[in-house]
């Protein structure tokens, strides 16, 4: 790799619950294609590499932005790496990694589970992650001895405008049908969370994306008013992997 892009090193907080595989690398982004395939430069020859981020990434993917990508652990599949984090703002000491790769929440939310650092899933002894409810499938579901089961959805934060983290970055008919699913599952005498993770350290409190995404700005506070509860946590992100930090603070209605 190139004598300018990152370093290889930690989160800068010991041993992350999800350190990437042996293998990574780094490159520079050259373009994305079809939302799903990004081709970087990786010592001078070209990479594709896989993301299953739908989203936007606004303001993320630019031209010669540093890249990490982990080798995927099937390999046979036809892209061999997938892309976890893109570097903002440069490459030297005020730059930072951004993670990208939308299956991580759900991931470390299970190792936080495991490892006791969910305060708000205390007490809740099993967590069942993909889970059915009825037609609908949710990211998880806990269950404890005396306790109301607990739903949760997942979702990956890479925005941040004005010091906020703001979830969506782009349109989600999806997302709103998961915040409709949550505000049911409470009406029924149920626990339903939103488990948002900030995969960026840039931000110091959370809210939606009103200027993104009007009508699910509007179903997000009218969710959190009908009890459906809101945990934004910022991810200690870094070349060694994706850690659980602190539950942030909801701004908004």
């Amino acid at each position: 790799m190139g004598d300018d892009l990152p370093i290889m090193g930690t989160t800068g907080y010991g041993a992350p619950l999800l350190p990437f595989p042996p293998g990574c690398v780094v490159g520079r982004f050259v373009r994305r294609v079809k939302r799903f395939s990004v081709e970087l430069e990786v010592d001078g020859a070209p990479l594709w590499v896989h993301s299953n981020n739908s989203g936007s990434m606004l303001g993320l993917m630019r031209p010669g932005a540093a890249v990490l990508a982990s080798p995927a652990p099937n390999p046979d599949r036809k892209l061999k790496y997938t892309q976890e984090l893109v570097r903002c703002d440069g490459n030297g000491p005020r730059g930072f990694w951004v993670g990208v790769n939308t299956s991580v929440p759900n991931r470390l939310l299970e190792a936080a589970f495991h490892a006791g650092r969910l305060p708000w899933a205390a007490g809740y002894t099993t967590l069942r992650r993909e889970a059915r409810r009825g037609e609908s499938r949710l990211d998880a579901r806990l269950d404890g001895p005396g306790l109301p089961t607990l739903w949760v959805e997942c979702k990956n934060v890479t925005l941040v405008e004005d010091d906020v983290a703001a979830f969506p970055d782009a349109a989600t008919e999806r997302g709103a049908k998961h915040l409709r699913e949550m505000m049911d599952i409470v009406a029924r005498g149920e626990r339903a969370a939103g488990f948002y993770l900030i995969q960026r350290p840039d931000g110091h409190c959370f809210g939606p994306a009103d200027y993104i995404d009007p009508a699910y700005a509007a179903l997000f506070h009218e969710a959190r008013a009908a009890g459906v509860e809101i945990h934004p946590h910022r991810a200690l992100v870094g070349m060694a992997g994706v850690d659980i930090g602190c539950e942030m603070a909801v701004v908004g209605k």
